[in-house]
């Protein structure tokens, strides 16, 4: 009986408030500050520079041709095309 008087007692304090966290948010932070050894400053087609960790790649066009792109770049970009 004594617990559950302190227990209400904390409660209703203003600042005692459990903020709920979700397990998916923990590891998404967790994910976020992974430090990534590497990496290149490229020139993208679209005329600003992108900094990628992944390999250089030759991908067919969808209207015919090849297109070299680079891999998993920031801002969570898989692929990005590059300018010749």
């Amino acid at each position: 009986m004594n617990g559950l008087v302190s227990i209400l007692l904390l409660l209703s304090l203003p600042g005692a408030r459990l903020a709920p966290t979700s397990p998916r948010s923990l590891v998404e932070a967790r994910v976020s500050h992974v430090a990534r050894k590497g990496g290149t400053w490229y020139f993208a087609q679209s005329g600003h520079a992108v900094f990628c960790y992944g390999p250089v790649m030759v991908v067919p066009q969808p209207q015919g041709g090849l297109q070299k792109v680079a891999t998993f770049c920031q801002n969570d970009q898989t692929m990005v095309p590059l300018r010749d």
